[in-house]
């Protein structure tokens, strides 16, 4: 058995869920996880705003149009009329459910019920469809197995005996649709594994059944080498292993969810990234070795801010770094790099919610100085030790671009830099000359 796991793009139109239908729809038995259509979260997190801000009207016009766009969408997926009444009268309910959250209070809780029902309507569409091509499928809650405890971090042993507890139903079909993203918390309410969650969702389906292979099916040819937005001629990148993934993931490699990796690293179970546009291709293979001793791919991270606490006084006493990161921790902001001389400790976040508190926080450290507007540039392929002469490679490609900050010998898969995000094409555009189309 594999999990396939399409995303947005992939089911973003009737023709799309026509398309998957007829990727899915061979003898191998598998487990079908779809996201939301393509702009239908966004939608829905819009229209939370308006209530949270009790803007009835912009609610309920925003609420009435994404249903119209939906009844055209079920008028072009269905060719019998049987199907079409079946479609319209299960996204009217969905949307009636909706409208009745205009009239009452706004709480959180909520929110993520109403952001659910992306998935809960793709999921449901397909299902249908399948249906009227004579194809057996079972559709499947994610809510009935998907669950994160109390820290928001997965329930392995819940998600795994609920899956195989309903996967035992005799009654289940050879194709199982199901959502990603969604789940419960530890209280039994709607939650989900924040946004990308459909990846992640997939790679705990598949680590629980112990499956074959996990593939995450979107909209280009596996994994590249560098970001096809700012760098031309890119290449797909045929093999990766789990930790070079991970980190490309992590610093900006959009094709893929960062906490996916994971529960796939855990169980070794491979992880393929494929074209829906271009099902022909190999796409990318993600496994625990990777054969190519060389530079493979560069990714970047946007939106960093620099701190740097100065103290002639504190660096060198006992326990200063910890300090430091106890200080991160209370604001529960993760840092990314981190650099020290004699005099300083500099350190990146990509998140800036409690960056005055933080500031407050150091000054009692010493001085501190903020920088914003930065990128993380990362490097990914053999960085071990032993592979001598690769960071200069890289750091001679960078010549000409000024370096704030240098991450190496911390992964063996990995370097970064820190430069300013004004020379951040400058930088890959570099890097990919120089290093990945030698």
């Amino acid at each position: 058995m594999n999990v396939l796991k399409f995303g947005g793009t992939s089911v973003g139109s009737a023709q799309r869920i026509q398309e998957v239908a007829k990727l899915i729809s061979d003898d191998q038995p598998k487990i079908v996880v779809l996201s939301a259509m393509s702009g239908t979260t966004n939608t829905l997190v819009d229209i939370t705003n308006y209530l949270y801000r009790n803007d009835r009207q912009e609610a309920l016009t925003t609420i009435q149009n994404l249903e119209l766009d939906y009844l055209m969408t079920i008028s072009d997926l269905y060719s019998t009329e049987e199907f079409k009444h079946r479609g319209q009268e299960f996204v009217q309910t969905i949307f009636t459910y909706l409208r009745s959250f205009i009239n009452k209070d706004f709480y959180p809780l909520q929110e993520k019920a109403v952001v659910a029902q992306g998935e809960i309507i793709s999921t449901t569409l397909m299902h249908y469809y399948l249906q009227e091509q004579g194809i057996p499928s079972t559709l499947l809650s994610a809510l009935d197995f998907m669950r994160i405890d109390k820290d928001c971090e997965p329930d392995y042993f819940y998600i795994e005996q609920n899956l195989k507890r309903l996967l035992s139903n005799p009654a289940t079909e050879r194709i199982i649709i199901t959502q990603g993203f969604i789940c419960r918390n530890a209280y039994g309410e709607i939650d989900n594994l924040k946004r990308g969650g459909s990846d992640y969702s997939a790679a705990l389906i598949g680590a629980a059944l112990k499956v074959d292979e996990i593939q995450i099916w979107t909209d280009i040819d596996g994994v590249h080498n560098s970001d096809p937005r700012y760098v031309k001629n890119t290449k797909a990148i045929r093999s990766l292993s789990f930790d070079e993934a991970a980190e490309l993931a992590y610093f900006g490699a959009k094709i893929l969810h960062p906490s996916s990796i994971q529960p796939a690293k855990k169980a070794n179970i491979p992880v393929r990234m494929k074209n829906t546009m271009n099902p022909s291709d190999e796409g990318t293979l993600i496994t625990k070795e990777s054969p190519i001793k060389d530079f493979k791919a560069v990714a970047a991270k946007d939106g960093i801010t620099a701190i740097k606490v100065k103290s002639s006084n504190m660096l060198l006493a006992y326990g200063f770094v910890r300090k430091v990161f106890e200080i991160f921790e209370s604001w529960k902001t993760p840092i990314d790099m981190i650099a020290t001389s004699e005099v300083a400790i500099s350190l990146t976040i990509d998140s800036t919610c409690h960056l005055e508190d933080i500031k407050k926080d150091l000054t009692k450290y010493g001085t501190i100085e903020v920088e914003e507007s930065l990128s993380i540039i990362c490097i990914v392929g053999d960085c071990s030790i032993n592979n001598s002469g690769l960071a200069a490679r890289a750091l001679t490609a960078l010549e000409d671009i000024p370096l704030h900050m240098i991450s190496y010998g911390a992964s063996e898969h990995s370097i970064s830099l820190l430069v300013k995000q004004a020379d951040k094409q400058k930088a890959l555009e570099a890097l990919s000359e120089r290093l990945l189309n030698k």
